[in-house]
């Protein structure tokens, strides 16, 4: 089955516990869920709702509310002003929230540095070049001259690799305008464009296509195991993006924001001033969560792995970057492409 219908098949076919299974006396929980109903984290909110409610005393209901878009903006606002921090409610938001805060959008009334992370869901993103049977390498990705890169627009899942080819001193032109994997892949094919930063879920089934037609993936932005940043396992041999980048190249501290942001699929959090044992409670269950074969399914399904807290911690942490990196990255992004934070 593709990864776009497993989760919900999953659900329906009784595979993740069942709500049902709760103590009628035990008081209800909520997840506060930053995107509308029926899109992906939506679903993965409920699926985590139904799979953590057996880690809590007393199997309690988790009932989901969602709101917002599906860049989790108005979800994200929601949760720093009006959710308390008394262990009763959490959040899952999609990585576009830290998106938007990076690039200062004039919407975002949020601070994710502050909040307590239970667990994450973490996708690979890679770029992928059509290099004509030359083998990926720095000098590869420079010999282009002017590499026209498919993107869909500055404050998007695309924003690392376009710190990264800058970082590497290669010269881009990004095709903006391009949304989603489908529109990219068609531009690919037709030669419209170079390179493609595949981001989100089922990456390495969106290269097949992309390989079929002179694609070779390049570098990857890795993926964090055992709080440290490594190559992606999902595509072995394929250097992480930094390897290519000069020591002193700028934009460092913005870049690793920049991509730990594209990883996250989604996030669990727990309101800013949360205590201690209302954390510890959240991620005990959400270890039992990610520990059953249904979860673990629906996550290898759609080439998700599951990070808990420890981990989850260690992506968040790289969101805590100075105001000078913040507003260099928003200045490094108006100069290059003549965006502006809105």
């Amino acid at each position: 089955m593709k990864r776009r219908g497993f989760l919900a098949a999953a659900m329906m076919s009784g595979m993740l516990p069942k709500l049902a299974l709760a103590d009628p006396g035990a008081p209800s929980l909520a997840l506060l869920v930053a995107g509308p109903d029926g899109a992906l984290t939506s679903r993965w909110g409920n699926a985590m709702a139904l799979s953590m409610s057996a880690g809590f005393p007393g199997t309690p209901d988790i009932i989901t509310q969602p709101t917002g878009g599906l860049d989790g903006v108005t979800g994200a606002n929601k949760l720093d002003a009006l959710v308390v921090p008394d262990g009763k409610t959490a959040a899952i938001l999609p990585g576009a929230a830290l998106i938007a805060w990076l690039t200062g959008d004039s919407r975002v009334h949020f601070d994710p540095t502050r909040w307590a992370p239970v667990m994450a869901g973490t996708n690979s993103g890679v770029l992928v070049v059509r290099l004509n049977d030359k083998v990926p390498s720095l000098q590869a990705l420079q010999a282009f001259g002017t590499l026209r890169l498919a993107a869909d627009q500055p404050e998007s899942n695309d924003l690392p690799a376009l710190i990264a080819l800058n970082r590497m001193g290669v010269q881009v032109a990004p095709i903006f305008g391009l949304r989603g994997t489908a529109a990219k892949t068609r531009a690919f094919v037709a030669g419209d464009v170079d390179a493609i930063f595949l981001c989100g879920e089922g990456v390495p089934e969106d290269v097949a296509p992309l390989s079929a037609n002179g694609g070779v993936v390049a570098f990857s932005i890795g993926r964090v195991v055992e709080g440290a940043l490594q190559s992606d396992p999902l595509f072995p041999g394929v250097p992480e993006a930094t390897q290519f980048a000069p020591a002193a190249s700028l934009l460092g501290a913005a870049y690793r924001a920049a991509a730990a942001a594209a990883r996250l699929d989604y996030f669990m959090v727990l309101p800013r001033l949360s205590d201690p044992s209302s954390q510890a409670a959240w991620r005990q269950a959400a270890d039992s969560a990610i520990a059953s074969p249904a979860m673990a399914a629906a996550a290898s399904a759609s080439a998700v792995t599951l990070l808990a807290a420890g981990d989850a911690i260690a992506e968040l942490a790289a969101l805590d970057i100075s105001t000078v990196d913040q507003v260099g990255l928003q200045n490094f992004l108006s100069t290059q492409f003549g965006w502006h934070a809105g």
